[in-house]
């Protein structure tokens, strides 16, 4: 899908000079450097591939970045104004394009971003087994836990919810698993069983309308839902909970000791909705396990 999107000179830079597997992030700014995500460590793209040498780096321009946000929206920006009114754009993939520029607002509703200035591309990566170290400390007795995957952007929550609800697939956990989808970013859609044989998907709702209409029309055992961090995400885990449905779910925080400072997070810590924490790291690369804690925050285990 990048070919579509990056203009010609850049992507076969990228293909020929860089892995796509180790790739995290592109991150394109008008007229500044080119940054590249790379297990975790930052470089510039130059003609001859990563850098450490500004002079080398390419440097976008405006017109090319909005270029880019064009090829993105397959030609129609109007089709996909809902995502872009949400800051991002995600491709047919799961390449989630997050967007800078102006905010257009109306009567205190955001109508759309224009003048588009940067784009951060995140690049998805299929990781097989990288659950499995906690698999058997989240499902417990043959049920799972409700459960959070703490961690800072892009080290690894949304790669861990994904392969999880494969390995139940794949043990033959029949559970009904409702993955609410709200970045496009859960469902690679790269082949049939990419999230599981029983999986469904609602795609693109706010958390609050998910959780209430996906309870309501697909009875779910269990919701699986990326990045909680609004007080009506919350309410919608709390409502769900309460319909006797578990939850596996993420939140961006670098540490459990600044999660607990969380404001948005005090009700649902003190209720002890969540009876696991996974934290993740970058310290070994992304996806690094630093331990489970229970509902007290006492560690189940150390990694």
């Amino acid at each position: 899908m990048l070919d579509k999107i990056l203009p010609k000179e850049i992507y076969n830079v990228l293909a020929e000079k860089v892995s796509f597997n180790a790739l995290n992030e592109i991150r394109l700014r008008a007229d500044k450097p080119i940054v590249l995500s790379v297990g975790g460590q930052r470089y510039f793209l130059g003609e001859k591939g990563m850098t450490g040498n500004l002079k080398d780096a390419i440097i976008p321009s405006r017109v090319m970045i909005e270029d880019m946000v064009f090829r993105a929206s397959e030609c129609s920006i109007y089709s996909v104004n809902e995502q872009i009114k949400k800051g991002f754009i995600v491709t047919k993939g799961g390449v989630r394009l997050g967007l800078g520029g102006d905010m257009i607002e109306e009567k205190g509703q955001i109508k759309t971003m224009t003048n588009f200035s940067s784009i951060n591309i995140r690049i998805p990566h299929e990781i097989k087994n990288c659950s499995l170290p906690v698999f058997n400390q989240i499902l417990r007795d043959e049920k799972v836990c409700n459960t959070l995957i703490i961690s800072p952007p892009g080290a690894g929550k949304t790669t861990f919810l994904r392969d999880f609800i494969c390995q139940l697939s794949e043990r033959n956990y029949a559970f009904n698993v409702l993955v609410l989808d709200e970045r496009g970013e859960l469902d690679l859609g790269k082949n049939p069983s990419s999230i599981g044989n029983f999986a469904d998907k609602i795609s693109f709702a706010r958390k609050k309308i998910g959780f209430e209409n996906g309870i309501r029309s697909l009875s779910p055992n269990l919701i699986v839902t990326d990045e909680l961090g609004e007080e009506e995400d919350l309410d919608a885990v709390r409502y769900a909970v309460n319909c006797g449905v578990n939850i596996l779910a993420s939140a961006h925080c670098d540490s459990m000791e600044n999660f607990i400072k969380k404001p948005s997070f005090s009700k649902i810590i003190e209720e002890k909705v969540f009876s696991r924490f996974v934290l993740l790291s970058m310290r070994n690369g992304p996806g690094t396990i630093e331990g489970v804690y229970n509902e007290n925050f006492s560690r189940v285990t150390k990694y």
